[in-house]
């Protein structure tokens, strides 16, 4: 009972953390609704040069909340995939307050959130050529390319959740971040439970027994929608029980709750989101790869 109860408090606390972000995300979105042109909202959409850049240094912020961000605007056609991505791996969750917690030496917190903002805007901006590349390949061959984000708009986003976007802009803003919190709480507390029952430590010993896949393991433990994972992987990097690579490749993948609420509002993709998640997943293990064979250290 008493792991139930702890569950659904952490679920909450989480959740409580994200709200201010999601209000004014949606208040965001519904003001670019009612108040932008299309051709306004097609530059933002492809504002480019600076995006992934942008998105690595605004995903180092603590917690979260910026990788919500990102998945909702992903969702509403307003960003490119690779803007999305370099925030998803920029997000490190609550690595910094434990760092912090732990004293860790100010020198090495600031290269870590370096090297991550930089393989973060590294792989938005590859991600957004490739796709173009592709995109322009096929229109070439005369294949019919499928432009989800092109196609996506904001109000997509009010159809698919039954509200009223005509209702104003801040009601209809409450009415999204009142359906995505509830979401987002209730899928946190069964993670929490599952997490509860598993136990830490034996998350702990997974690490421990399979050495050699270290980056491998950590980078999919990383993709956990909760921040027992960025915790886990934090604490034993600071343990000594994880290498710099496998480190990284856990925390590059540790988005928070960013990919459940890019799974829930962007649920009419799901292949374009499965897309978004190997990627996720095989650049965080890539350059935890790089890093190892490398030999760096922070």
């Amino acid at each position: 009972m008493k792991l139930i109860i702890d569950s659904c408090i952490d679920a909450l606390l989480d959740c409580a953390k994200l709200l201010p972000f999601l209000l004014v995300t949606y208040l965001l979105m519904e003001w670019l609704e009612t108040k932008t042109e299309e051709k306004q909202a097609e530059r933002i959409r492809s504002a480019g040069a600076l995006g992934p850049l942008a998105g690595g240094i605004l995903g180092v912020v603590p917690q979260c909340g910026f990788s919500c961000v990102a998945a909702n605007m992903y969702s509403g056609g307003i960003i490119t995939a690779g803007v999305l991505l370099s925030v998803l791996m920029s997000t490190s969750d609550e690595m910094l307050p434990i760092f912090i917690s732990h004293t860790v030496n100010v020198t090495t917190i600031l290269k870590i959130l370096l090297v991550k903002i930089l393989i973060a805007a590294v792989t938005g901006y590859a991600v957004d050529i490739l796709n173009k590349i592709f995109k322009r390949k096929s229109e070439e061959n005369g294949q019919h390319v499928h432009r989800h984000a092109e196609e996506k708009h904001v109000h997509d986003l009010c159809e698919q959740e039954h509200c009223n976007c005509e209702d104003g802009i801040w009601k209809s803003a409450l009415k999204h971040t009142i359906k995505i919190a509830v979401f987002i709480v209730l899928i946190s507390f069964f993670i929490n439970l599952a997490i509860g029952f598993a136990g830490e430590e034996t998350i702990k010993a997974i690490f421990n027994d399979t050495p050699i896949v270290g980056e491998a393991i950590a980078a999919f433990v990383g993709l956990i929608p909760n921040c027992a994972a960025s915790i886990i992987i934090t604490e034993l990097y600071l343990e000594g029980m994880l290498g710099a690579g496998a480190m990284m490749s856990g925390l590059l993948a540790s988005a928070g709750v960013g990919m459940l609420v890019l799974f829930r509002m962007n649920r009419h993709h799901l292949r374009e989101n499965l897309k978004v998640l190997v990627t996720l997943y095989v650049s965080s293990l890539f350059w935890g790869l790089v890093i190892s064979a490398l030999g760096i250290s922070f």
